[in-house]
């Protein structure tokens, strides 16, 4: 019930003055100190670079001393390993399999299409299996930012798992869709773990891993449309991105969700650098106005555009590190078997030359380059 003797209109009006001075210079103060702890640098006179290009965005992380970079990559990170990409017409994974008359490519990484049908996705799988290709410079470039002692975390979309061949510590990778390197049931009560060698097999063979538990089909713990996401990717996100000093973001579309809007998750006055095909990120609706602001006054967004090695191999170059990157590269690449793309490339040179030397039909060598 109402006071009996309500204080006078100026008094409350006074104390609600109060409250509000209070809580604004608490807010003030609260807000000033998280910017403290984490660290970031501030917007000077509406630009952070020195010029709106590679050379700024390095100099900047020089300059800044930056030791908490994340990195975000997509499937051109691998695509110069032979792995082809996605979405690319004629080229990418999705166009190859049109003989299978899916209503949408995408329903290969569907769940409830899997578990109708298995083959188009293991059909894919064969080609993308670990073991088959190599690390890309760019797989090498993560390695060297993790022992320059730069980089706080690489999330990835990809699921070839090359950055963990190219020596990247695990505890520094976030496969944010998963990987090849385990796989369970499918069923929602049975969930039996299946060992991943067995898997390889029957992937390999053509034929359908199935759960000796309870009959239903077995798939590698990459995360379908309609799953979620690892569980280590949601422990990591808020505190590294929280933390991070500045975001490189290489070869991806940024049309995944929940993936593609990390890029709004670090604070609005870190610097942001895409390596890419094409300028992506851009759409402020879809990025909750945090999008990429290529070419604005004042911005914190800079775009190489180019391919993944090529815009890995400039940033180490002007970092100073151009002879710790081919050292290494050097040194790793002699400790692997020759890679699926290589062989490929070597059987296609092969029958050129039987044609050449026994009249073989042109047929065969065109075959042979398709394949």
């Amino acid at each position: 019930p109402p006071h009996p003797f309500p204080p006078p209109l100026h008094t409350t009006l006074l104390f609600s003055l109060g409250y509000s001075f209070l809580f604004l210079i608490f807010a003030y103060f609260f807000c000033f100190k998280m910017s403290e702890d984490n660290g970031k640098s501030t917007v000077v006179d509406g630009t952070i670079f020195a010029s709106n290009d590679m050379e700024g965005f390095v100099k900047y992380i020089k300059d800044n001393n930056c030791k908490n970079i994340i990195i975000m990559a997509g499937a051109g990170l691998s695509t110069s390993a032979g792995i082809p990409d996605f979405r690319s017409p004629d080229t990418g994974l999705y166009h190859n399999l049109q003989k299978y008359n899916l209503d949408d490519p995408t329903d290969v990484f569907s769940i409830e299409f899997f578990s109708e049908n298995q083959f188009p996705f293991y059909t894919l799988a064969k080609e993308l299996y670990p073991g088959s290709f190599h690390p890309t410079l760019s797989h090498y470039f993560v390695r060297l930012m993790d022992e320059k002692g730069v980089l706080l975390r690489h999330y990835t979309q990809n699921i070839d798992t090359l950055e963990r061949v190219a020596g990247v510590d695990g505890d520094k990778i976030v496969e944010a869709h998963g990987s090849f390197a385990n796989a369970h049931c499918i069923h929602p009560r049975c969930k039996k773990e299946m060992d991943a060698n067995v898997v390889k097999e029957h992937v390999m063979n053509g034929t359908i891993p199935i759960c000796p538990a309870c009959s239903q089909p077995v798939k590698p713990d990459i995360v379908f449309f309609g799953e979620g996401l690892p569980e280590r990717f949601f422990n990591l996100v808020q505190p590294d991105f929280s933390k991070a000093d500045a975001l490189i973001v290489i070869g991806t579309s940024l049309t995944v969700q929940p993936f593609c809007s990390l890029i709004a998750s670090v604070g609005e006055d870190i610097p942001r650098l895409l390596i890419n095909r094409d300028k992506v990120g851009t759409d402020p609706y879809m990025f909750r106005n945090h999008h990429f602001k290529f070419g604005s006054a004042g911005t914190r967004d800079v775009f190489f555009q180019g391919n993944c090695d090529d815009g890995c191999k400039q940033f180490a170059t002007l970092m100073g590190w151009k002879e710790d990157l081919d050292r290494l590269i050097e040194e790793e690449t002699t400790k692997l078997p020759p890679s699926k793309a290589v062989r490929i490339q070597e059987e296609v040179e092969e029958r050129k030359k039987k044609e050449e030397g026994t009249g073989d039909s042109k047929e065969e060598a065109e075959e042979a380059e398709e394949e």
